[in-house]
Order: C-alpha cells, then sequence, then structure tokens
C-alpha cells in the first residue's frame, strides 16, 4: 500500500501535471538522440519502433536543410555574462524543467543535471522548496520556471529592456492553456498510459522497484486523473483539443519562421520545452501527422541544437 501511495503520489507531485494541480513534467534530448533528432520527428529512440514520416502528411517535416533560410544559430551570450555555474534539479518528464533546458540549450549556457527522485526527492532536501524545476546560478536559487528564464534572460541580455506584448502574451498562453492539453491525451487510453510510463520510469531517477510501481500503478492513476482533467478544463475530445492548441500556434506564426521573426523568442522556446517529452508517444505521433507544427518544430530542433549539458 505504501508503494502504491508513493507511486500515485509521484504522479500528482510530478509527472505532467500542469500548475494549478499538483506540480510538473518534461523529457528531453540526449547525447545518443542528438543525431537521430534531426532526421526524426516526435518518435521513440528504439530502432525497431521509429518510423520514418509520411510523404505528403499534414505538417511533414523536411528533412532537407539545403535551402533552408532560418537562423540556426544558437543564441551565445558574451563571455563575461555567462553564469560560472548553473545546476538544474529537474524530472526528466516535467514540462516546465524543459522550458528551463530549452532556454539553457538555446543560449549555449553549460549546466550540470541533478536528477530528483519524485519519489523521496532526497536530492533537494536542502531546499525549502519541494517542486522542481530549480536552478541553481552561482549558487542563488531560483524557482519557477518562467521567472528562472526571466532573471537568466535579463542576466545575458540586461539592455533588452523592451516589452514585447505578443511574447508575453503566449507565453501565458503555454503556461495556462498548452500544458493543460498533455495528461488528458498521454493518459487517454490505458495502452497511452502504460506506454508514458513505460517511458517515464526508464528516464527518471528511480531504483528497480519504483520502476515496476511507477510503470504499472502511475499508469492506474494517470489514467483516471487524466479523466477528472478533461472534466477540469471541459475537454471532451482530448486529441481535437491538442491538434486546436497546435493549430492555434501555427496559426499565429502567420507566415513567420518564428513567432521570433528569423530566431525564436522565449514564447518559442516555451512552447518547443513543453511539447519535447511527447514526441515519444502516440498522442506525439498523432500531433505531427494531423497539424502542421512538424515544419516549426523541426526548425525550431535545429535552432536550440544539441544540449549544452556538461557531466557533473
Amino acid at each position: 500500500m505504501r508503494t502504491a501511495r508513493a507511486a500515485q503520489g509521484l504522479i500528482s507531485r510530478a509527472l505532467f501535471l500542469p500548475r494549478g494541480i499538483p506540480s510538473s513534467f518534461a523529457g528531453a534530448s540526449t547525447a545518443a538522440l542528438a543525431a537521430e533528432r534531426r532526421n526524426r520527428w516526435w518518435f521513440p529512440p528504439n530502432a525497431a519502433t521509429v518510423k520514418s514520416v509520411p510523404v505528403g502528411i499534414a505538417g511533414a517535416v523536411s528533412f532537407s536543410l539545403t535551402f533552408s533560410t532560418v537562423a540556426e544559430a544558437k543564441e551565445r551570450p558574451p563571455t563575461d555574462r555567462l553564469p560560472k555555474e548553473v545546476v538544474l534539479y529537474q524530472y526528466q518528464a516535467c514540462p516546465f524543467c524543459n522550458k528551463v533546458r530549452a532556454f539553457l540549450d538555446y543560449h549555449d549556457i553549460p549546466y550540470k543535471v541533478v536528477e530528483v527522485n519524485p519519489l523521496s526527492k532526497k536530492e533537494i532536501k536542502w531546499s525549502d522548496y519541494k517542486k522542481v524545476p530549480i536552478l541553481v546560478v552561482d549558487g542563488e536559487q531560483l524557482v519557477d520556471s518562467s521567472e528562472i528564464i526571466n532573471k537568466l534572460n535579463h542576466r545575458i541580455n540586461p539592455n533588452d529592456a523592451a516589452t514585447n506584448e505578443e511574447e508575453a502574451e503566449w507565453r501565458r498562453w503555454v503556461d495556462d492553456h498548452l500544458v493543460h492539453m498533455l495528461s488528458p491525451n498521454i493518459y487517454r487510453t490505458t495502452a497511452e498510459a502504460l506506454e508514458s510510463f513505460d517511458y517515464f520510469s526508464k528516464i527518471g531517477n528511480f531504483s528497480f522497484t519504483e520502476k515496476f510501481a511507477v510503470k504499472y500503478m502511475g499508469a492506474a492513476a494517470m489514467y483516471m486523473v487524466a479523466k477528472k482533467l478533461k472534466k477540469k478544463y471541459n475537454i471532451t475530445d482530448e486529441r481535437a483539443a491538442l491538434y486546436d492548441a497546435a493549430n492555434t500556434w501555427t496559426e499565429v506564426l502567420n507566415g513567420r519562421d518564428f513567432l521570433g521573426g528569423s530566431k525564436p523568442n522565449l514564447a518559442d522556446l516555451a512552447v518547443f520545452g513543453v511539447l519535447r517529452p511527447i514526441r515519444y508517444l502516440q498522442a506525439g505521433r498523432d500531433l505531427v501527422e494531423n497539424t502542421k507544427i512538424g515544419e516549426w518544430y523541426d526548425r525550431m530542433d535545429r535552432a536550440v541544437g544539441d544540449p549544452s549539458r556538461i557531466n557533473a
């Protein structure tokens, strides 16, 4: 019973749950996937399950970079503005952690990662703040993904005082709307819930026993939680709601490569960050096949580039 309660607690606090419901979610590229991600979009890294994107489908990815006009270089800040030491305390399957990683990767800011065990949270016992992400920058603790990004952005761009209302509006949309579409979709059926938790149990910081509990008890718990989330957010058709969110985003781009124009802005990075984990899941595969978001995502993947994470 203790293990079952702990597993359910993990779900409530950690995986794919937006603010307003208990806590967070994510998933990100690893060095092993760096080469794969340039040629594949939102499919599992297992070679047996990776599929090619059918030619002609809506949102199909263009694999040729020959005629790309997008500015794809990382936006590394001047050396004197780079923090000396950055440590990210995270869950690998947390959208808000993934937002922070997308920002760090795009700006090529080196950072170390401490993977937090969502059951014991022993890695963050030193902090009064018991959620993730926690980012420690030169000894200073920063919390809340949007605030973390605001403070880091001000540090590396101190003269950028202009307020971009469009950018701010769509950053709020990510936190207040887009994130709420994820849980009802990745836990939509028992099969999808098991697929999700099989992935989470492999990438998270769990013992062997915890992995079993997380996969099966967690999947069962979140399948039920997803039904409550549908009701809470007045969602009748999970996939339709997810597709509508993706289409809303691509429509607001209005022909631009990014919301930021020729290069990503903070809203682009936020959308990319929270969507990145589900590329391994059925919901992600369905999303790219049924919307036009794939081309934008592919541009973002190239712009963000390889992780700037360093070994602890």
